[in-house]
């Protein structure tokens, strides 16, 4: 999967990683490469934490559903 990355330089130094798809997904670093390893990472993670939900929710629909 795909995603668009902004790298934002930010005044201080560094850079700021975002990924718009996906809320609150942001990452730094010191360089661009950096940066944009990070949010790679945060990718992953945001995607395993939906992921994760997803099955909860699924399981848990399972469990509470009612038969007519």
């Amino acid at each position: 999967m795909k995603f668009k990355v902004i790298l934002e330089p930010q005044p201080e130094g560094g850079y700021v990683a975002y990924v718009p798809a996906l809320p609150g997904c942001v990452s730094q670093g010191e360089t661009e490469e950096e940066a944009l390893e990070n949010i790679k990472e945060a990718i992953e993670l945001y995607l395993e934490v939906l992921e994760e939900r997803r099955r909860r929710n699924t399981v848990g629909n399972f469990f509470t559903s009612s038969s007519p």
